[in-house]
């Protein structure tokens, strides 16, 4: 009888800890802390701060924004991949470094730092916080009464005879005017946003996931309302790509294609200049890229290489 009420017994404690979720399971999905634990690894200049503010963002952007408080003289960033070297030769770029950095995933060997790393203090005591906050049950406040003063007076009721007529009301709908945009609105617009690739063109597609490199494979990204190929990961740039045969057209056509591109890019690098990101217009040719740099000599133009 003992040896069935010990096995009866650790059937119920089994049972009860593989039904039970892990209080730590939610915690762990919060992209919040994974960042914060990613910082963790690194050295920081101002105790994990900056990475502490924008731990709610996703991590390419944390790593952009923060890039410049890391030390610097215990880090270093090698591009194993190569597509971090090649996207930021030809465009405005703030260094491989951030772009290996920005990378969603680890690479082994990417980031080496040197010496012991000491967790920054903004990070510890935000990684405190989260592991107060598993351990400990929600506690809300409880509302403050006032007592109501003895000598306030009482509302007094108006006289049957003489009852106050009612206001007019004015029309049911608000005032027509101009509104401003707020600041909140426009960050709203201008946050990216992923949407699948518009068309079916796998060779493009391809040319823009790898190229930049894209921050979002397998996506375009819609910012301000406006439609681009790619956002480059670590930097605030993004891209429309090209990559049909244009030397083969005739000068005619080429003349055309060349007026209907320019239409599509304006309307592109205003977003993204109303926004504060750079663009880069990826083409395969050199020949393209004169003709485009002929109409707009402003334009930022990078011979990808891409073929069909």
């Amino acid at each position: 009888m003992r040896f069935r009420a010990c096995i009866a017994l650790l059937l119920h404690v089994s049972a009860c800890a593989t039904s039970a979720p892990s209080p730590r399971e939610p915690a762990a999905r919060d992209p919040r802390l994974a960042n914060l634990q990613r910082a963790a690894k690194l050295p920081w200049t101002d105790g994990g701060r900056c990475a502490v503010r924008e731990a709610s963002e996703p991590w390419p952007e944390l790593a952009e924004r923060c890039f410049h408080a890391l030390d610097h003289d215990r880090i270093e960033f090698h591009d194993t991949t190569g597509r971090c070297a090649v996207a930021s030769a030809g465009a405005t770029a703030l260094g491989v470094g951030v772009c290996v950095l920005a990378a969603p995933e680890l690479v082994v060997g990417a980031v080496i730092v040197a010496g012991v790393v000491v967790v920054g203090f903004a990070i510890k005591e935000a990684l405190d916080a989260y592991a107060l906050d598993m351990g400990r049950p929600e506690v809300r406040p409880v509302p403050e009464t006032r007592p109501v003063p003895e000598t306030a007076p009482a509302p007094q009721k108006p006289s049957p005879e003489k009852r106050p007529k009612p206001e007019p009301k004015g029309p049911d709908f608000p005032p027509v005017g101009p509104t401003d945009i707020s600041e909140r609105e426009r960050r709203r617009r201008c946050e990216p946003i992923p949407e699948p690739h518009a068309g079916e063109d796998d060779a493009h597609n391809r040319c823009a996931d790898q190229f930049p490199p894209n921050r979002y494979p397998g996506m375009d990204v819609l910012v301000g309302g406006v439609s681009f190929d790619a956002l480059q990961v670590g930097v605030r740039v993004l891209w429309e790509i090209k990559t049909h045969r244009f030397d083969a057209y005739p000068d005619f056509v080429q003349d055309k294609e060349i007026k209907k591109e320019m239409i599509q890019i304006e309307k592109q690098r205003k977003a993204a200049a109303a926004c504060g990101y750079g663009y880069v217009v990826g083409v395969s040719t050199e020949a393209h890229k004169a003709a485009l740099l002929e109409e707009s000599p402003t334009l930022d133009v990078v011979v990808t290489g891409c073929t069909r």
